[in-house]
């Protein structure tokens, strides 16, 4: 797990020593923790809810950008297990934006061949959210290209406690023994099971400065490159998505190995 945040820890800049470069490796999965909607709301004076807005258009933006640069699953981090304690106002706007989200965006996804996946505790989400996704993972399950997975009321610990219960009642109902236990068999019972081969992010970005998983992907990330920048969710564009893959390509994954 490597850090891209550049040496001395300073803010990342799109024209750094490392330029993207098409013609190389893109990764296959980023995932990205998007954070500082509301930080970026303050700083203009506004309320936070407005900065959740605005982060629902970089979303737009750097889906189809993602898309357009070959990037099989970008994963994005919508609203965690701890997300709740937040203040009742902004957890109902936050509950309100899928419905927005994906009412104006999935006429544009089917139009790019994107194709919604949602994991999480969807069960638990109110019935209009529940709703809302879904119908967008209905409207595009026909789509082959990119896959735009949310992580909606998801959190890893909880994902990791899940899949070990399945096991053990797998084995307690003889299904499963012991010994047939390992990485692949445990994979299977992930909610990242449905993305296949591609279940490893390559690269985990996040933005707003902060350097933390914040129970994202624990067990997913283990050999992930991370990219950390100071630059908040709203202001996230092309041109930095870019950046953080040109380092990417730069590294030399070896996966414990030499």
């Amino acid at each position: 797990m490597r850090s891209l945040f550049n040496r001395k820890g300073r803010k990342d800049s799109p024209t750094n020593e490392a330029p993207f470069q098409p013609s190389e490796a893109i990764p296959n999965h980023i995932a990205i923790i998007m954070d500082g909607n509301g930080r970026w709301a303050q700083k203009k004076f506004l309320p936070r809810v407005a900065g959740h807005r605005e982060g629902m258009n970089t979303v737009k933006k750097i889906t189809k950008h993602a898309s357009k640069l070959g990037v099989k699953v970008l994963t994005l981090y919508a609203f965690s297990t701890e997300n709740w304690k937040r203040p009742n106002d902004e957890v109902n706007f936050l509950m309100q934006l899928p419905v927005d989200f994906f009412d104006t965006f999935v006429p544009d996804l089917i139009e790019e061949n994107v194709q919604v996946n949602v994991m999480g505790f969807i069960d638990e989400l109110p019935p209009h959210t529940k709703k809302a996704v879904e119908n967008a993972i209905r409207d595009t399950k026909d789509n082959t290209g990119m896959i735009l997975n949310f992580a909606l009321n998801y959190g890893s610990r909880s994902e990791l406690l899940e899949a070990t219960k399945k096991m053990a009642k797998k084995v307690q109902q003889n299904e499963l023994t012991l010994e047939e236990i390992d990485e692949e068999t445990f994979e299977k019972e992930l909610m990242t099971a449905s993305l296949g081969e591609f279940q490893e992010p390559d690269l985990l970005v996040r933005t707003s400065g902060e350097e933390r998983i914040s129970n994202f992907l624990l067990w997913q990330i283990a050999y992930s490159e991370f990219y950390f920048t100071r630059i908040l969710w709203p202001d996230f564009s092309e041109e930095v998505l870019e950046n953080a893959i040109g380092i990417y390509q730069k590294r030399n994954r070896r996966f414990g190995g030499l």
